[in-house]
């Protein structure tokens, strides 16, 4: 697959030469050591592609012609999860695993047991892993959220699921029907939810279910239950 670069002014035209000159373009050029020839995609992060050809190379940018373009429409199912911050790196780790498995919204949740931070770094990392697995949708990443705030976004929802290892309703028991346009995951910290928390998701709306027998951490927790549930819901 083609290696994949972002771009604000995405050139659309077949024929048209573009000057490729952000810093996706310095680090084509100096780590990368693209060269004239190469054959690469563009995309502005909403679903619009092109893919280009390099022709000329300079010191910090380069020229490309376009080859073509399309549009890459939405999934049918929005995926939103909610993650509680998880302490030092696991929380940037936690923002590029679930950019990697195709959610559509993160929104840091400050959890009750939370001890990790929100960092105006979370958007660019998901940039990144948008490059790293070739999604041409990047995902939004919300500011913090308060537990009063998740509530609202559980009663907007089609269906809400937030995991907690004392239940003993099982995940594939929480799904009854394949129409679900509006999907909200909530994963908490690594001290698990509060009951608090329990009961305020529930009365919300949500259902609490279990994630299998062993216990996920955190940051891992995401990317396992976005792929159960998109393989349930038959997004996948």
């Amino acid at each position: 697959m083609l290696t994949l670069f972002f771009v604000d002014d995405l050139p659309t035209r077949v024929g048209q030469i573009y000057e490729f000159d952000n810093e996706d373009a310095q680090h084509a050029l100096r780590v990368l050591r693209m060269g004239a020839g190469e054959i690469f995609m563009l995309s502005d992060g909403t679903g619009a592609w092109s893919h280009v050809k390099a022709f000329a190379i300079k010191k910090k940018s380069m020229e490309v012609e376009v080859l073509a373009t399309g549009f890459q429409e939405a999934l049918p199912t929005t995926i939103t999860v909610v993650q509680a911050l998880p302490k030092g790196d696991r929380a940037k780790e936690a923002i590029e695993l679930l950019t990697e498995a195709g959610v559509d919204r993160i929104v840091p949740w400050a959890a009750a047991r939370s001890i990790g931070k929100a960092s105006d770094k979370f958007a660019l990392t998901a940039r990144e892993a948008s490059k790293q697995s070739r999604r041409l949708r990047i995902p939004e990443v919300t500011d913090i959220a308060t537990t009063e705030q998740i509530c609202e976004a559980i009663k907007l929802s089609d269906l809400a699921i937030a995991f907690h290892e004392s239940t003993e309703t099982k995940l594939s028991e929480c799904v009854s029907s394949h129409n679900v346009a509006h999907l909200l995951i909530i994963i908490g910290p690594e001290g698990g939810l509060t009951s608090t928390e329990v009961d305020a998701f529930t009365e919300a709306g949500a259902k609490v279910a279990l994630m299998g027998r062993p216990i996920l951490r955190s940051a891992h927790a995401g990317i396992a239950a976005v792929a159960a549930l998109s393989a349930l819901l038959k997004v996948w």
